[in-house]
């Protein structure tokens, strides 16, 4: 991708609207909740949702709870506060093993920003129980570019003594996973580059949709929430191409 070599961090205006268009995201997916439709169809594999950085549960309890009213089985990543230490990734493993055992069912995992980084490393050394993978604003394809997360990364990684990431990791994190991949990306990003969401190689299971909406409101967009059960739909002999 020969863009990412002149890779900008989002613009001011885009990172002082980020949190006041992620709210009015917010109203609008109020309303979509009301009128919108159920239609229970899952099959209640399980869907593991891991937050951003120094995001919790919390910030992804509507987006699990709307997953679990289509019939799938979501869950929390099971860990406080994202502090962007990938040393977590070890227990996560040790979840998804136990969400697939308990399940006996391939395990759907879907980060947002950070935890889509996550999410694609966890997918390369558990494919073989991992469904598939949907990112949510997550600058995989280019980590240490500029961004507007940086300052408060350094502030935590110090104040917190979060051990840096190996070389190997970092040169491997744009490499795609070996299960269907979706990378939910948009232009209005206030925190991370849209160019640094998307996979670098669209093909016939790994692909890019671009939809419009801040950083902070991908977990509650109505967009993002249609993606993500059009994407659950999966299954192994009819991968769903969402119509972008």
């Amino acid at each position: 991708m020969d863009e990412k070599r002149n890779i900008k961090k989002p613009s001011k205006l885009l990172l002082y609207t980020d949190g006041i268009r992620a709210f009015w995201e917010f109203i609008y997916y109020c309303f979509f909740a009301i009128f919108y439709k159920i239609k229970k169809t899952g099959d209640g594999h399980p869907v593991l949702v891991i937050p951003g950085f120094l995001g919790s549960g919390f910030s992804t309890k509507i987006l699990r709870k709307f997953i679990d009213k289509h019939g799938y089985t979501s869950y929390d990543w099971g860990l406080d506060r994202n502090l962007a230490n990938f040393a977590d990734l070890e227990f996560l493993k040790i979840k998804i093993e136990d969400l697939h055992r308990r399940h006996q069912q391939k395990v759907t995992l879907i980060g947002w920003s950070l935890g889509g980084v996550y999410a694609r490393q966890l997918a390369k050394s558990q494919s073989a129980i991992v469904r598939q993978v949907i990112t949510m604003g997550s600058p995989f394809n280019g980590v240490t570019e500029p961004n507007n997360a940086k300052r408060m990364y350094n502030w935590v990684k110090k104040r917190e003594g979060t051990p840096e990431i190996s070389d190997e990791v970092l040169a491997d994190l744009p490499n795609p996973a070996p299960v269907p991949s979706t990378a939910i990306y948009s232009k209005l990003d206030g925190i991370v580059s849209w160019k640094v969401c998307m996979e670098r190689q669209e093909d016939a299971t790994h692909q890019n949709v671009r939809i419009n909406s801040s950083h902070f409101g991908f977990g509650w967009n109505p967009a993002t929430l249609k993606i993500v059960v059009d994407r659950l739909q999966y299954d192994a002999n009819n991968w769903k191409h969402f119509k972008r």
